[in-house]
C-alpha cells in the first residue's frame, strides 16, 4: 500500500511541468507582442520618412534590421510555443483540439518523444541563428576582396548547413 501511494505521488509530480508550459506560453505571447510592436514602429518610421521626403543615411539597413529583428523574436516565440506544447503532450495529456475531424494528430505540433521535441526546437533555433547572422551581415562593412571572399564562404557554409538540416529526420 505504501508503494502504491508513493508511485501515485511520484506519477502526480509530473504535473509540475504545467509551470513550464504556462510560463513558456506567457513568454511566447510576450515575444510575439514585442515583435509586433517592433514591426509597427518600423512601419511608422518608413511612413514618416517618406511623408517628410527624408532619406536618412542608413535608412535601408535600419528598416531591414528592424524587420529581421522582429522575425528573430517571432522565431524565438515559436520555439517557446513548441516547447510548451511538447512538454504538455509528453507529460500531461494529448491536446484534443490539435486533432482533426478524423482523430489524427496535427503534424505540425505532434510530439511523441523528447527526441522529437529536441529536433523541432533545434531546427527553429538554427533558423534563429541564421536570421541573426543575416542581421549582422546587413550591418557589416566590406573593405576589400578578402572580406567579400569571407562573406561568400560564410553564406555558402550557412546554405550547406541548412541543406543538411533539411535532410535530418527524412528517410
Amino acid at each position: 500500500m505504501l508503494e502504491k501511494m508513493f508511485e501515485s505521488g511520484l506519477w502526480s509530480s509530473r504535473l509540475i511541468v504545467i509551470l513550464a508550459v504556462i510560463f513558456g506560453l506567457i513568454g511566447a505571447v510576450i515575444l510575439f507582442t514585442v515583435a509586433s510592436v517592433d514591426i509597427y514602429e518600423t512601419a511608422k518610421f518608413v511612413i514618416t520618412t517618406y511623408l517628410n521626403h527624408a532619406h536618412p543615411e542608413h535608412f535601408h539597413e535600419d528598416v531591414v534590421g528592424g524587420i529581421i529583428g522582429a522575425v528573430d523574436l517571432y522565431l524565438i516565440g515559436v520555439v517557446m510555443l513548441i516547447f510548451s506544447f511538447g512538454l504538455y503532450e509528453l507529460f500531461i495529456s494529448e491536446i484534443d483540439a490539435a486533432k482533426d475531424k478524423e482523430g489524427e494528430d496535427s503534424k505540425i505540433l505532434a510530439i511523441h518523444s523528447l527526441d522529437q521535441l529536441k529536433d523541432k526546437i533545434s531546427k527553429v533555433i538554427v533558423m534563429v541563428l541564421v536570421v541573426g547572422f543575416f542581421q549582422k551581415v546587413a550591418h557589416t562593412e566590406y573593405h576589400g576582396a578578402l572580406d567579400m571572399l569571407y562573406f561568400a564562404l560564410s553564406i555558402t557554409a550557412v546554405s550547406v548547413g541548412l541543406f543538411f538540416l533539411g535532410k535530418v529526420g527524412k528517410h
